[in-house]
């Protein structure tokens, strides 16, 4: 297998790292070496021609290939080759230890935004209907928010999250195991085209390659490192899923997951996660985007019980009202007995239980005024009763505003004219 020449469409860098992905499997730490020191078409060149000192293995992987017919096959396709220092490159990639010589590209998704605007939604392929309805209602929250989401294109949370997505309008990306035309599973090829029409489908892996296990894998880390965090929704405690999470916390991505039941051995992996400390608890596409967003835009606020007007009372005037019947009135002296404290503090404190609305005089003595029509004067004078989640005031649902914060705008847009490889 010694004497092949490198020429022509695989002598550039492009075409060059294009081959590499036939050549190489995926996170292959010594062909990210001989590509960074060599150069892609002279590390090829080296490996094919003989001279490379341990290329054997890789000259065995080539046997009865035309690598640079494999290169214009996916060119042919419509698939655009993104590599390191394009500006559709996922710079989240450079944080790998052996990142991708390259990956195949099908949409206009730009990728390279995915970092700061876009979240992994990720979870068990054999999930529940609580599941998939949870995954598909943050995925699209997240995107009406202006995330895309991004995700693996399996059974169960994977489609869940692509669904949701795509059924706001919202941008959404797969990242697949083997090369773009070997639709896996093969009954979501429907759903590959509707997610590269919003989106985009990618690989590191070359056209014709199968979707292997080692490469799904490989694949986690791609979805952990090239977006702004992962979220878990149900994952076993041998989830593949929980891979993709740690990936996520090793290379400081915030990882969220979703609670289950606690019976449930579908969410026993999220609930893992959560007790060891490296996921946050997640519920709603509020905790999402306090998780994943930015500071001050997307935090949500704290949840508390409602605050009540007689919370706000010095705590004298709390214990009175405490001792306050709900029917019939009891009288200063009545009350001065029951407190120990002198009629006049007693008549100063029921007076400010008056102004605050919770307090009534009934002839000579006081009562409680009844909790529907408290409720009723609180729900009047606009006090917020612990918001279940939402955006801060004065942010609107949308994210208008992102190209002037200099935030990358949400992926997506004109389709490019395709970069041949």
């Amino acid at each position: 297998m010694t004497g092949r020449v490198v020429v022509g469409l695989l002598a550039t860098e492009r075409g060059a790292r294009a081959a590499w992905t036939r050549v190489a499997e995926p996170g292959d730490a010594r062909v990210a070496e001989l590509v960074a020191a060599l150069g892609a078409a002279e590390s090829l060149a080296v490996t094919l021609d003989g001279t490379g000192a341990d290329g054997e293995r890789y000259r065995q992987r080539t046997l009865g290939t035309d690598l640079a017919e494999v290169v214009a096959f996916g060119r042919r396709r419509g698939m655009r080759m993104v590599i390191p220092g394009d500006p559709d490159w996922p710079g989240g990639f450079d944080d790998l230890a052996a990142p991708p010589v390259g990956v195949w590209a099908w949409g206009a998704a730009e990728l390279a935004s995915l970092r700061e605007a876009g979240v992994a939604v990720v979870g068990a392929r054999a999930c529940t209907a609580y599941g998939i309805g949870v995954a598909s209602e943050l995925a699209g929250g997240l995107a009406e928010h202006g995330y895309a989401v991004v995700s693996g294109a399996a059974y169960g949370i994977d489609r869940a999250a692509h669904e949701g997505c795509l059924a706001v309008g919202g941008t959404t990306v797969a990242v697949l195991a083997g090369g773009l035309d070997r639709v896996y599973p093969p009954e979501h090829a429907g759903l590959l085209s509707r997610i590269a029409e919003a989106g985009a489908v990618m690989s590191e892996v070359a056209p014709g390659g199968a979707p292997t296990k080692f490469r799904f894998i490989q694949r986690n880390r791609l979805i952990a490192t090239m977006t702004a965090g992962t979220l878990v929704v149900e994952a076993s405690l041998r989830s593949g899923s929980l891979r993709t999470a740690r990936a996520a916390e090793e290379h400081s991505r915030p990882v969220g997951a979703v609670p289950g039941p606690v019976t449930s051995r579908a969410s026993s992996g999220c609930h893992q996660a959560i007790r060891d400390g490296y996921a946050t608890l997640v519920t709603d596409t509020s905790d999402a985007l306090d998780l994943f967003g930015r500071l001050g835009v997307d935090a949500s606020p704290h949840r508390s019980d409602p605050v009540l007007p007689v919370d706000r009372l010095p705590a004298q005037d709390r214990e009175v009202f405490a001792l306050l019947p709900v029917r019939a009135p009891v009288t200063i002296d009545r009350l001065a007995r029951l407190t120990g404290l002198p009629p006049a503090a007693l008549a100063a404190s029921v007076g400010r239980l008056e102004l605050a609305g919770v307090a009534e005089r009934l002839g000579n003595g006081w009562k409680q005024v009844p909790e529907k029509r408290r409720s009723e004067t609180v729900q009047a004078s606009g006090t917020t009763v612990g918001p279940r989640g939402g955006r801060p005031p004065g942010v609107p649902a949308e994210r208008v505003g992102r190209a002037e914060q200099g935030v990358p705008s949400v992926p997506g847009g004109p389709v490019r004219p395709d970069v041949p490889p």
